[in-house]
């Protein structure tokens, strides 16, 4: 499904979007008002100047369109892999797109990503996982590593990996290991306005004011331990 065929899917009343060095960033309009479009297309690998860029926009949407929902489109192979790229930090750059983020939710910007086509490693965590609510669709790839990869890193044994990742979804790639993590809310069928509408609409509605995916992940069955550590470092913190 091409960009432009998604983009007509979601925003039937209309899009203005532009695409430049694979960052989308533009308007749209939707039965909840105008939203901000930002994301990735191409799977690209998210360098420097395509994470200010995004940062950018956001800055841009919260000075001029305060609480502006914000729509992300998600579709990248991850952070840039590279020597310039890293002795130039990019991990700064990633990190202050996060930040930016931030920065809109707590400026009262309701926000949803969606995973168009594949959802990778740093590109994803500082961008896609940093709204709201995340989805997908149906066909999207989402991962973090491959299992080859994690092997390599972990120095444990591809096969050990495969039959770790048939029970726990902590290991398995795949949009459906995150929902049962809490990573992503749902997977949707197909592009859909109707069903952005009902994202949006919870989006606006119910703009969390802490991270919920934990508690998601243990009602889920996909991360059983992260809520209660959580939990427990929080008493702790306040306890001492």
């Amino acid at each position: 499904m091409s960009l432009n065929d998604i983009l007509d899917s979601l925003f039937p009343a209309g899009h203005a979007v532009d695409v430049a060095n694979s960052v989308i960033t533009g308007q749209a309009q939707t039965a909840q008002g105008p939203v901000a479009v930002l994301g990735t297309t191409d799977a690209a690998a998210i360098d420097h100047a395509m994470a200010l860029a995004l940062a950018d926009f956001i800055l841009d949407t919260v000075e001029q369109h305060p609480g502006r929902p914000l729509v992300f489109l998600v579709d990248t192979s991850g952070q840039a892999l590279s020597r310039s790229q890293e002795l130039l930090c990019l991990n700064g750059s990633l990190a202050h797109l996060a930040s930016c983020v931030d920065l809109a939710r707590r400026q009262g910007h309701a926000s949803l990503s969606l995973v168009t086509a594949n959802a990778v490693s740093g590109g994803f965590l500082s961008f896609g996982l940093m709204a709201d609510k995340a989805y997908a669709l149906a066909d999207a790839q989402v991962r973090v590593m491959d299992l080859r990869a994690m092997a390599r890193v972990t120095k444990i044994a591809h096969e050990r990996l495969v039959e770790l990742a048939a029970s726990s979804p902590i290991f398995a790639p795949g949009a459906e290991s995150y929902v049962r993590m809490g990573g992503i809310e749902a997977i949707w069928p197909a592009a859909s306005a109707e069903l952005l509408e009902r994202a949006l609409l919870a989006a606006v509605q119910t703009t969390p004011v802490t991270d919920q995916r934990m508690g998601c992940g243990l009602s889920r069955g996909g991360r059983q331990l992260a809520a209660g550590v959580a939990k427990m470092v929080q008493n702790t913190v306040l306890g001492a």
